[in-house]
């Protein structure tokens, strides 16, 4: 078939963001209001400005489509691009495909990408011990899920830096993500916890993501919106993945002198439902790891440089065990002192490996 023929426009954007959806189960209705909400932020604003918004969205196993979104009079428009029947995208050559297809729409300086579906931060997304499928996020059952590294991969085979990945899931907010991301993305927005299904808030937020992204506001308009939701609970952090190999050496030198004392483990600061903890908070657990007074001050510093931005209601909520009180919170989290069995394969990740002898 024909390419089909470029209207005028179709100048390359300052940027190009896409939104990821990939087939998850139960959450399709709320991201159907996820896109809504866009759109509300690109009607409120007149407009995108320089920047264009691709959606990939998966309606069921099978079906997806890769969508256009444009802001003409007053109204938004959407224009399907490609249509798909069965899932390629679940692989890591059909995702680089699919991130071609979108610089062949939407050709830009700049990319960035929003990531909506369930997510686990890094576990493994199979109970059967397999390292090569460690991290994941996408559909509740394993078949539908993407694990981190495979989905960094497509990124570099595609070509394309990200300005930022926004993971609008459980959990992503982790060092151990950010580490293996580091290398296609600049910065990383995700939650610290679980995230409730109604998402990151769009109509608020949507400002703040297209030209030059504001992460600060994007945490504070997260934030408003969470303080006075019906469910009171939201984390948000935003990590600097320029930042993450100085925080990486500064964590491996405190682990060469120092070992976690395990009767301390319940006084951490857990940021999930989990029993044992999967994810705790890496500000509390150095704090309570370093010995040295100099490590951890340096460690300190260079946490606020590498997670400049984020924000938290009180408390934090998980399905499983209700509400939990944040005593401290630096944004993102660790699975580095957990004893769950479900993250008996951390060694393996890129964070570990770099931070431990």
């Amino acid at each position: 078939e024909e390419d089909p023929i470029m209207p005028p426009e179709q100048q390359t954007a300052e940027k190009t963001i896409l939104v990821f959806m990939p087939y998850s189960n139960n959450l399709y209705s709320f991201l159907l209001g996820n896109i809504e909400d866009m759109k509300k932020a690109i009607v409120r604003n007149k407009g995108l400005g320089n920047t264009r918004l691709l959606l990939f969205v998966a309606k069921d196993q099978q079906q997806s489509a890769l969508i256009d979104i444009r802001y003409k009079k007053g109204t938004c428009t959407q224009d399907t691009l490609e249509k798909y029947s069965s899932p390629t995208y679940l692989t890591t050559n059909g995702r680089a495909e699919l991130l071609n297809k979108v610089k062949e729409y939407a050709p830009a300086h700049r990319y960035a990408m929003i990531v909506g579906s369930h997510g686990m931060g890094w576990i493994p997304s199979s109970t059967v011990f397999n390292p090569k499928k460690s991290r994941y996020f996408g559909g509740l059952s394993e078949e539908y899920r993407i694990d981190i590294v495979d989905f960094a991969t497509s990124i570099k085979a595609a070509g394309m830096k990200m300005q930022f990945v926004m993971f609008d899931d459980c959990y992503m907010s982790s060092v151990e993500v950010a580490y293996d991301l580091r290398h296609v993305t600049r910065h990383l927005i995700g939650s610290t916890c679980e995230i409730m299904a109604y998402g990151f808030p769009y109509a608020l937020m949507g400002r703040y993501l297209v030209g030059e992204p504001d992460y600060e506001n994007i945490c504070e308009s997260f934030y408003r919106f969470y303080s006075s939701y019906q469910y009171p609970y939201g984390t948000i952090g935003v990590t600097d993945c320029a930042e993450l190999e100085r925080l990486a050496d500064i964590m491996k030198r405190i682990n060469a002198g120092d070992v976690f004392d395990g009767s301390q483990l319940s006084e951490l600061q857990v940021l999930d439902g989990y029993n044992p903890t999967r994810f705790f908070d890496l500000g509390d657990y150095v704090r309570h790891l370093c010995t040295s007074p100099t490590l951890l001050a340096e460690f300190e510093e260079q946490l606020a440089r590498t997670v400049p931005y984020h924000r938290h209601t009180p408390e934090f909520y998980s399905m499983s065990s209700g509400a939990k009180a944040i005593r401290t919170f630096s944004g993102i989290t660790t699975s580095d002192p957990s004893t769950s069995d479900a993250t008996r394969t951390k060694q393996q990740t890129a964070w570990w490996q770099a931070t431990h002898e």
